[in-house]
């Protein structure tokens, strides 16, 4: 049974969802950057009180700082763990490579939930969210596009890439991960 997983895929393609329930299955660490951000703001710890001034000045929060807090929630958990939403581009995904085989816990499988763009638009339509609108959310696919999109490539060089078709039911896509991890 694979215990180091990443997620890839669009915004709106699942990855959370499934993540957070192969981690409750598995008692997994789930690991999604934002909530990661998010708690050491909470905790007010130097690396939360970075974050927050960072976040405050409207700036994106840099990949050593993502990294050291990846970094510090992995190399304690020896059951299996499971990021979601992290690396986003291939500098983040080598910087991670480095820390995972400095932790002996190098990346076992990615799953790449992969699914059709109207699919996506009309699943992140039906959010609601105040800034989902058809623009903004090719705007973020576009963006996702031409960051994200080459790590599945990269990945997929490594022999560690399994595609997942997301535009199912979310039952049918975790017995589908499932059988994958075996």
């Amino acid at each position: 049974m694979k215990k180091h997983i990443l997620f890839l895929g669009a915004p709106g393609a699942g990855k959370g969802t499934q993540a957070e329930l192969l981690s409750k299955k598995n008692s997994y660490l789930h690991l999604s950057t934002g909530e990661l951000l998010r708690k050491e703001i909470e905790m007010n710890t130097n690396l939360g009180i970075k974050v927050k001034k960072t976040i405050n000045r409207g700036e994106l929060v840099s990949d050593e700082v993502v990294l050291e807090i990846v970094e510090k929630n992995l190399g304690n958990h020896k059951k299996g763990w499971i990021l979601d939403g992290y690396p986003r581009n291939l500098a983040q995904a080598n910087s991670l490579n480095e820390v995972l085989n400095k932790i002996n816990q190098p990346l076992e499988v990615v799953f790449y939930l992969d699914i059709p763009e109207e699919i996506l638009i009309e699943r992140l339509l039906l959010r609601g969210r105040k800034d989902d609108n058809e623009e903004t959310i090719k705007t973020r696919l576009d963006i996702y596009k031409k960051t994200t999109e080459p790590l599945v490539k990269y990945y997929g060089r490594k022999s560690l890439l399994e595609y997942i078709d997301a535009d199912r039911d979310l039952k049918t896509i975790s017995i589908d991960i499932q059988q994958k991890m075996a």
